[in-house]
């Protein structure tokens, strides 16, 4: 796989015309838990993952790339973003940029429909927008392994927003990050535009084979008390289950692989809820601890124990669609609201316009 600088630089007549290019991608939930870093200035993860992709929550960013000086102009969410948003994204800019050969400012706009910042993986849809407006933006045209390692060095989870679907994220082992990037499980997309075209109806009826939904539920309002970069180098300096975590990981995957090809749930979810409880005991066992839970989180948690073969009761706001999906589904109440949300068909989105050079 070729990544990093080793990529071809954009087309002088990319560079000429300022182009504007939107993408959308999707926010992922993380079935397999991500958690603890082998390099922070990179992003390489500790451990593989493995996460599925939802169609209706995520980030929309467009960006342009415009002559003359200046910072760039970074807008979230209709207002101007945070100084420590900005510098984040600036950073990243300047990644693609150096890569594009080009000097230019940019103008971001980008709005998430998740809470920003509050454990629901904004920054991963956020960053994998990111990464293919800009770099399309800018004149590059990257393969998707590319994009999700150029998400990566944004967010660390957004490697695997680049696509639709079950993804799987490579720890890797090389020190420049080339081999750690995601890629979707079988049949979950094409690489390109062009392949996109050519898709036939019975390839999309075997990506989207297995019709699952998920409900978000939110239990608390604002960002989380602690980021989830800093909260895991924590973790691993300081939790004594930090090495027994790590070392677990690969078994996780290797069951949730299994249990996806064989299209079974009961045993998909209790491998999730296995990573979720042994992340958070990491976490929680930490000096001090960290500790995300709160009441709301752990009512929800015991709401879907009360009745783990049937649907629980269930508030007005998060209730099962009238057609029931083929998969049988365990729906929790929310203790506050919830958006359900079906896997992302296929992969990150983008288009451009031109705009008059100024």
């Amino acid at each position: 796989m070729s990544g990093g600088d080793d990529a071809p630089p954009s087309t002088a007549t990319a560079r000429r015309s300022p182009r504007a290019c939107t993408a959308i991608a999707g926010t992922n939930i993380a079935l397999v838990k991500y958690w603890g870093k082998r390099d922070r200035a990179l992003n390489l993860p500790a451990t593989g993952s493995l996460s599925l992709t939802l169609a209706e929550l995520g980030t929309r960013t467009t960006v342009r790339f415009v002559p003359g000086p200046g910072a760039d102009q970074i807008t979230l969410n209709g207002a101007p973003a945070a100084d420590k948003v900005r510098t984040r994204v600036t950073a990243f800019l300047d990644r693609v940029r150096a890569r594009a050969g080009i000097d230019r400012r940019a103008e971001v706009v980008t709005a998430n429909s998740v809470p920003t910042a509050s454990g629901l993986a904004s920054s991963a849809s956020g960053f994998a927008a990111l990464a293919l407006a800009a770099s399309r933006a800018a004149g590059l045209t990257l393969s998707q392994a590319e994009l999700s390692e150029l998400a990566r060095l944004g967010s660390g989870s957004a490697a695997r927003s680049i696509f639709g679907g079950f993804v799987e994220m490579a720890a890797g082992s090389r020190a420049d990050g080339h081999d750690a990037v995601a890629a979707p499980l079988a049949g979950a997309g094409p690489d390109t535009d062009a392949d996109a075209e050519r898709d036939t109806d019975a390839e999309r009826d075997k990506i989207d084979s297995w019709d699952l939904r998920l409900v978000v539920a939110v239990t608390a309002a604002g960002e989380k008390a602690a980021g989830s970069t800093d909260a895991m180098e924590h973790s691993a300096r300081t939790s004594p289950f930090y090495s027994a975590w790590v070392a677990g990981v690969p078994g996780d995957l290797g069951e949730a692989r299994a249990a996806i090809a064989a299209r079974d749930l009961p045993r998909l979810g209790a491998v999730a809820e296995r990573s979720a409880l042994r992340m958070h005991a990491t976490a929680m066992a930490a000096d001090p601890p960290i500790i995300y839970w709160n009441p709301a989180t752990l009512a929800a948690m015991q709401a879907t124990r009360t009745s783990p073969s049937t649907p629980v009761r269930t508030s007005r706001c998060c209730a099962p669609p009238a057609t029931p999906p083929r998969s049988p589904l365990r729906w929790a109440p929310c203790p506050a609201c919830c958006a359900r949300s079906r896997l992302h068909p296929d992969r990150a989105r983008a288009w451009s316009t031109r705009t008059p050079t100024r």
